[in-house]
């Protein structure tokens, strides 16, 4: 399963770290990792919109309390799941990966996960996925190139990268419900593709496309 092997990661990640001091890190992870897997047979079961705390909770083994402890509401566990994805698949982006080996791996993360991301895409309102992946990946590009460049984005820049964004997320939700039945590698390769021109070129310059 796709979250036994990102938590596997991240406890091999800690195992340098003082177990003491990690000990209450790793139990919130575990439960956290338990209600995103109670979170996925609910949606089996029904849309995400009609999923409540109450359900999660029950499929899960434990309390409405516990829950709000770790999430402010269904969509925010979604998000968090969604953003361990992210961190996993980008991670060596910039340090050895090319942004489209890290869509790669970012899109056969989705793929293992297919009908729990179906589900979450389709859903576009407050706090949606789709929203949320946007801000993500917006912010993670924007990191990549200031921290590289050692300037702020410009305002061409960043609009030119703010459509990008957009329309990748656009095209990941129709490859994620069916409508665009292509590898991972080859809705990789078609993203990068797309790229405009002057993106293209800041990311050539930093190595992060060839």
């Amino acid at each position: 399963m796709v979250n036994d092997r990102i938590e596997k990661n991240l406890t091999a990640e800690d195992t340098c770290v003082d177990s003491a001091e990690k000990k209450p890190d790793r139990r919130q992870e575990k439960m956290k990792y338990r209600l995103a897997a109670a979170m996925k047979k609910c949606m089996e079961r029904m849309p995400v919109e009609k999923v409540t705390v109450k359900e999660i909770v029950e499929e899960c083994g434990t309390t409405r309390q516990t829950f709000y402890r770790h999430f402010l509401d269904k969509y925010d566990l979604i998000n968090w799941y969604f953003d361990k994805i992210l961190s996993e698949s980008f991670k060596h982006m910039g340090t050895g990966e090319t942004v489209y080996e890290s869509l790669v791996r970012k899109f056969r993360f989705i793929e293992h996960e297919r009908l729990f991301f179906d589900a979450a895409f389709r859903y576009d309102d407050q706090n949606s996925l789709r929203d949320h992946d946007y801000r993500e990946i917006h912010a993670f590009y924007t990191n990549m190139i200031e921290s590289r460049t050692k300037e702020p984005l410009s305002s061409e820049l960043n609009f030119i990268l703010e459509m990008y964004c957009r329309g990748s997320v656009y095209m990941t939700t129709r490859w994620v419900s069916g409508e665009i039945e292509y590898t991972p590698e080859e809705m990789a390769k078609c993203l990068v593709e797309a790229m405009p021109a002057v993106l293209a070129e800041v990311f050539r310059v930093q190595g992060l496309v060839q």
